[in-house]
């Protein structure tokens, strides 16, 4: 059960397994959407518009041990790995859990530590135990984002765990 969980996650989180740096290139309408809070306004999300960078140092500020949006940690600090840890103190820990020194995009870059970043988040933050696609896509996305999908990753994976 938790090996799915676990695959279904990631699945969802990577794209399927094909992206590993998260992709930030909205529409205004897809801001308004995904990022509401950020982006209460059409004429705010429209000035942000196909522009990951200030995106991401936007959505990503004073939050997850980032600076301010002027900072540019929230771009640094995106989300990467097949689980798409995000924050400068999610890199942090992942660091020092690994016992080496790395920089974001290494994650990205390295399918070795994709999955690494992966299995640390999930044992770091105890997913394991929660036994709810709904609080394990909280846990990691902080809403309910493709829940949908990963809903219908779980159960085909479950059917193929049980034949």
């Amino acid at each position: 059960m938790q090996q799915a969980m676990f695959l279904a996650q990631c699945g969802h989180e990577s794209g399927g397994f094909t992206r590993f740096k998260e992709n930030l290139n909205y529409s205004w309408l897809g801001l308004s959407k995904t990022f509401r809070k950020y982006f209460p306004d059409p004429l705010i999300a429209k000035k942000y518009e196909r522009k990951p960078e200030l995106i991401a140092n936007r959505v990503y500020a004073n939050r997850l041990g980032n600076g301010d949006e002027k900072s540019g940690d929230g771009w640094k600090y995106r989300g990467r790995g097949l689980i798409q840890i995000t924050g400068k103190d999610n890199y942090a820990a992942f660091r020092k859990w690994l016992g080496r020194d790395i920089e974001p995009d290494d994650v990205a870059g390295n399918l070795d530590l994709s999955v690494k970043t992966a299995v640390w988040y999930w044992k770091c933050y105890e997913l394991a135990e929660l036994n709810s696609v709904e609080k394990v896509t909280r846990r990691i996305n902080g809403g309910l984002n493709g829940i949908d999908e990963r809903c219908k990753l779980y159960r085909a994976l479950m059917v193929t765990d049980n034949d």
